[in-house]
């Protein structure tokens, strides 16, 4: 049918099935080179037939390289997941998932662990995900304090104030820190990487990370609810109060995880979902699972040129907040993203 004169023709939309299995034919062919791409037994990397060969080769890809591939996919698609799911019910799209107090209360967690505990990786680990859960309750809990502004006003800024308080709490224990052997810890920690990450490590990482995952994409269409204003979401019989705090503890859950195993690693939920929204539309049911793709190929990509790049591996929050701003700073000089239901 036809438009009525005067009125512009519906944009199309983009095959989403198509999309979809592009971004994950992408993510595959650069799952199975990051498997063979390192230095040895030298640059670029071993050929596939040296596995039949070198024994020291076959542990290196199934014990190092896999499961760092698994963690770095995870991750990266944890990240994009939960930041897309902030944004959409924050309505805001500058939040990510650092913003409630989960990052800071993940690393002060990881710097208590290292500075007054010993810091044995089970410690670190356990300390940062107990933190950065405790970092969304702090936020949660001051954000009912609070009197001015709407509920998601209050709650942003409650993290904003949680977070500064955090982050001088890691300032005090860094000041604290023996500056030859805690201090360095703590300042890697806090840069990111997978370089320490082994099958043990996935076990901290999949049981949080994967139910949330699953669990965000099956309430995709309720963030497209919440997204609305909450008048409007609650005419339409959403709980808003109860859902958005469901959706944000799902989102928490999976990033503590992934923070714990890997430390501070940014960018990757912020600049994604633009990539996503811009590919696929604003719908959730379609940006979600576009933008958990991207992340992964992206964290997964700089993961690759953190452990090639030199002779030293670089931090990989190093990669990803320098590639992230980069691609950030293109998309926002570009012109407007134009949302498509």
């Amino acid at each position: 049918m036809s438009a009525a004169a005067g009125e512009p023709l519906p944009e199309p939309e983009r095959p989403l099935g198509r999309s979809l299995a592009l971004l994950g034919l992408l993510l595959a062919l650069l799952a199975g080179l990051s498997l063979f791409v390192g230095r040895y037994p030298s640059p670029p990397g071993l050929s596939p037939g040296l596995l039949a060969e070198d024994e020291v080769a076959r542990a290196l890809v199934l014990d190092l390289r896999l499961p760092r591939l698994v963690a770095a996919i995870v991750l990266g698609g944890m990240l994009a997941a939960a930041g897309l799911t902030m944004q959409m019910i924050f309505r805001n799209p500058l939040v990510e998932p650092g913003l409630l107090g989960v990052s800071q209360g993940a690393a002060f967690g990881a710097a208590l662990g290292i500075v007054a505990l010993g810091g044995s990786t089970l410690v670190v680990q356990s300390l940062a995900a107990l933190f950065a859960l405790l970092g969304l309750a702090g936020s949660w809990v001051l954000a009912r304090a609070f009197r001015f502004g709407g509920a998601t006003l209050r709650l942003v800024l409650a993290g904003i104030a949680v977070s500064a308080l955090l982050s001088a709490g890691v300032g005090l224990l860094k000041l604290l820190a023996d500056p030859l052997r805690q201090l360095p810890e703590i300042t890697f920690w806090l840069l990111g990487g997978l370089f320490g990450i082994g099958w043990e490590q996935l076990l901290w990482l999949l049981p949080a990370a994967l139910p949330a995952l699953v669990l965000l994409h099956l309430l995709a269409w309720r963030m497209n609810l919440l997204s609305l204003a909450d008048e409007t979401a609650f005419a339409l019989g959403v709980a808003v109060r109860r859902e958005r705090l469901a959706l944000l503890v799902l989102a928490v859950v999976g990033v503590a995880a992934g923070v714990a195993v890997a430390g501070m690693v940014g960018w990757i939920g912020l600049i994604t979902p633009h990539l996503a929204r811009r590919l696929l539309g604003a719908d959730a049911r379609r940006a979600l699972p576009a933008a958990t793709l991207l992340g992964a190929i992206v964290t997964l990509l700089c993961d690759d040129l953190a452990r090639t790049l030199a002779g030293a591996e670089i931090p990989l929050g190093i990669l990803t907040s320098l590639v992230g701003a980069v691609v950030f700073a293109i998309v926002m000089v570009r012109s407007p993203l134009r949302a498509r239901a």
